[in-house]
């Protein structure tokens, strides 16, 4: 559950804390919070000028900037920066968390510019392609870009160490997926093989994510952004399969389960959403192509949704049993984890 005043002033009045301990948890939980974000205005304020300015250099950078040449994209960038740096280091010092993650994010979202201007300048640029083509195209040379922006940002989230500077490394790490599978064909257009690239580095996304989760499992939430542009890479990939094989669509159904097992069992609702998604498409292909024509098949869907409901009734009384047992086996690095997403 969460914890609100309203709850800590129950406690006070059932005599279970008093007056002075509930001042002084509210203090502490405030200070405990101080790097997550929340939804009230402030840090809607913080997020929506953060994304406008990140934006403004990267989805939303117009045919202008060519104007400047190499060395003039190269020369504002680096005055962006170093305004940017100014500004992350002059939060922290004020302990102002969310802005500074901000910030810094700012900064590893223009390497590619600059990278960009770099390669200009020096005359190897190998086409006639623009920077605003970057975020939305798949090429194999943004890899210099992409590689770039990936050692800029691990630099830069080692020293700074706030949650929403792996944002723009996640980002980057989806978009390498892409690049990848282009470099990989020689440049031709390979749908089948794009696919399979996005589905098996989703996979290594995922996988690195949850070593991420791990390790970070006492500190602030690390690996969120991986995990989602880790879970969509895998499934968006995976769902683009085609196959005529109702025992492989069934294999789909199954992943997508498992999925949001492993999304409950790690508290990510991506996978959750996601895999609810393809387990919806499933059903949807069963009523529209397997049973289109049986009356029985809604009925049978009802009653599947009643006994999934009381799975659930029986999973909510046995629940404490259930996971303290299933924890007893898992490793002690796992367990830890699990054991600090759980919910009071």
């Amino acid at each position: 559950m969460k914890l609100t005043k309203k709850n800590l002033d129950d406690a006070v009045k059932e005599n279970i804390l008093s007056l002075e301990q509930s001042q002084q948890l509210i203090t502490f939980l405030k200070k405990q919070s101080n790097t997550e974000a929340k939804f009230d205005f402030t840090h809607i304020l913080y997020y929506l000028g953060g994304m406008i300015a990140i934006g403004a250099m990267t989805l939303f950078m117009n045919l202008g900037w060519e104007s400047f040449g190499g060395l003039g994209i190269v020369f504002i960038s680096l005055f962006y920066a170093s305004v940017a740096l100014k500004l992350t280091n002059t939060f922290e010092a004020k302990n102002l968390v969310i802005p500074a993650g901000i910030c810094g994010s700012f900064v590893i979202a223009l390497t590619p510019l600059a990278v960009y201007g770099i390669q200009h300048a020096l005359g190897v640029w190998p086409d006639e392609s623009i920077y605003r083509e970057y975020h939305r195209y798949i090429k194999w040379h943004w890899l210099y870009m992409e590689l770039s922006t990936l050692v800029i940002g691990v630099i830069i989230a080692w020293r700074y160490k706030y949650p929403f500077l792996i944002m723009p490394i996640a980002v980057t790490l989806w978009y390498l997926t892409m690049d990848i599978a282009v470099m990989i064909s020689g440049g031709e257009y390979n749908w089948e093989l794009r696919k399979l690239v996005s589905m098996y580095t989703g996979l290594l996304m995922i996988a690195l994510a949850f070593w991420i989760d791990v390790r970070s499992r006492y500190k602030a939430d690390y690996s969120f952004w991986i995990y989602l542009f880790g879970v969509i890479a895998f499934w968006g990939g995976m769902s683009l399969q085609y196959s005529n094989n109702e025992l492989s669509k069934f294999i789909y159904f199954m992943i997508n389960l498992l999925m949001i097992s492993v999304g409950v069992l790690l508290v990510r609702r991506v996978f959750v959403i996601f895999g609810a998604i393809g387990c919806t498409g499933y059903i949807g292909h069963l009523a529209a192509n397997i049973f289109r024509d049986s009356w029985l098949f809604p009925i049978s869907l009802s009653l599947l949704g009643l006994f999934i409901i009381y799975l659930g009734v029986l999973w909510q009384k046995n629940e404490s049993t259930i996971t303290k047992k299933t924890r007893a086996v898992l490793p002690q690095a796992l367990r830890e984890l699990l054991e600090s997403k759980h919910n009071y």
